[in-house]
């Protein structure tokens, strides 16, 4: 009879262990990290730059019939910052132009604010700036600061160099040197970029 009770106190002892029922363990669950949209090489056009243009342009002087077409080479350099859409910054260049019909060489410098819009590889934009004339033809010496403006379009063949096109008017006003008359240039340019 004492076994038959121990044995019953012990089955009623385990059956309170259990009394709560199984409960199991709380998990949570591991937080759920949304994809990030991976971002095209090469569209980011921040930073410095430097390069070359070359091409080609015609020059004209208000009041007198006929124009002059002229070649122009040279050197440009800047710094550009990308905001996402827009592309902002400004350029330094050089251009050494030459005449086609005349042994008569002459220099243009400029410096422009850069505004263009971020298509990932490909950039239009507008420039506007200042610009400095200087010819001298052996008769006549022509200095004159005037104003540029233009378009363009940069093309990234990959993260560190870009080709491009660009437009632009140099128009100078009341030159001395000419009787006051007003000089002014078009010139259509490729240009090949190296970028920091």
């Amino acid at each position: 009879m004492k076994t038959v009770i121990l044995s019953l106190a012990a089955s009623l002892a385990a059956t309170g262990a259990f009394a709560g029922g199984y409960v199991a363990p709380v998990v949570e669950p591991a937080p759920v990290v949304a994809p990030v949209a991976p971002v095209e090489a090469g569209t980011d056009w921040t930073g410095f730059y430097a390069g070359l243009q070359y091409g080609k342009g015609d020059a004209e002087v208000s009041g007198i019939n006929g124009d002059a077409d002229f070649d122009g080479y040279g050197v440009h350099a800047g710094y550009l910052h990308d905001f996402g859409k827009y592309v902002l910054g400004g350029e330094l260049d050089y251009n050494k132009v030459e005449f086609d019909d005349a042994d008569v060489d002459g220099d243009l410098i400029r410096l422009r604010g850069r505004a263009g819009y971020d298509f990932g590889k490909i950039q239009p934009y507008l420039a506007l700036g200042v610009a400095k004339i200087s010819v001298d033809d052996g008769t006549t010496d022509v200095s004159e600061t005037g104003v540029t403006y233009g378009v363009g379009v940069d093309y990234l063949v990959h993260d560190r160099f870009s080709v491009g096109f660009e437009y632009t008017r140099n128009d100078f006003s009341d030159v001395d040197d000419i009787g006051g008359a007003d000089f002014d240039t078009e010139l259509a340019q490729i240009r090949g970029t190296f970028r920091f």
